[in-house]
């Protein structure tokens, strides 16, 4: 499980690549290339990982449900996931 400090670290990232978002896609456009070096290097969207909205696990995460697949799992299997179930063969 990933720390609370991890977890609000990534809510500060989000914030900040929101902010800078606008800035950062003129500069882009107009390939000004050092401008962008100037910005935070937190406010570059490919910083921000992907964290289980329920553990805080960053690997194995499903995007569709942004869940890890160990509590995909478990959802699953009491029946939290509507059309999924173990499979069996």
């Amino acid at each position: 499980m990933a720390s609370k400090a991890k977890i609000e670290k990534q809510k500060r990232n989000a914030l900040m690549i929101a902010k800078y978002a606008d800035k950062r896609k003129a500069l882009k456009a107009a390939g000004d290339y050092e401008g962008l070096a100037k910005l935070p290097r937190s406010s570059s969207p490919t910083r921000l990982r992907r964290l289980c909205q329920i553990t805080g696990r960053p690997r194995g995460n499903y995007r569709k449900f942004q869940v890890c697949r160990i509590v995909l799992r478990d959802l699953a299997l009491d029946g939290l996931i509507p059309g999924m179930k173990k499979a069996s063969w």
